[in-house]
């Protein structure tokens, strides 16, 4: 397995429809003021955080069961930022969406940016004929509250080619979280 570089998610992305919309290079300013970078890496491509969000809420004492999720547990959010409260976390969308091939698994690293001010971003891995909008999860780990920026960088995708294309694809499979679009709550 090995990762793959610039060149190939250009190429990629160009052909397949690997990532829409696709910047081939790193955005750090936009309209001359300085923004979270975003766009292709060297072995990466930085994602953005679409304006769509989902707050951590406790207002009805709401137990978080992944098997009966009860969306009353958050609050949406439409705006150009989000303030998570203090140890709680909000879920997000990327502005990107994806076409994983085959052969590729997709792995997420939160940005340093975000990491050095106690923001942590979680995505799980995006398997191969996975698609869709990434739904992310913030983390705020500090008693204070944090911002997140929309339309700014806030993790990085990298592509892992197998040696070997899987047997059974996610696709195959009829995954729950196909073709996502929106913020994403979980599924059983």
């Amino acid at each position: 397995m090995s990762i793959k570089s610039d060149n190939w998610i250009i190429e990629q992305a160009e052909k397949n429809q690997l990532i829409k919309p696709f910047e081939k290079e790193q955005i750090r300013e936009v309209d001359n003021e300085k923004v979270i970078s975003y766009g292709v890496s060297s072995y990466g491509y930085d994602v953005r955080c679409a304006n769509e969000f989902k707050i951590f809420t406790n207002t009805f004492s709401s137990v978080v069961d992944p098997k009966n999720f009860d969306d009353k547990s958050f609050v949406d959010i439409q705006d150009s930022e989000c303030i998570i409260p203090p140890n709680s976390f909000a879920l997000a969308r990327t502005v990107e969406y994806f076409k994983i091939p085959r052969s590729i698994l997709t792995l997420c690293l939160g940005k340093s940016t975000y990491a050095r001010c106690g923001i942590i971003v979680n995505v799980t891995p995006l398997e191969p004929e996975w698609e869709g909008h990434v739904t992310l999860e913030f983390s705020n780990t500090t008693n204070l509250p944090a911002k997140i920026y929309a339309n700014e960088g806030v993790a990085q995708m990298l592509f892992f080619e197998s040696d070997q294309v899987c047997k059974t694809s996610y696709k195959d499979r009829g995954g729950k979280y196909q073709g996502q679009t929106g913020v994403t709550l979980p599924k059983t």
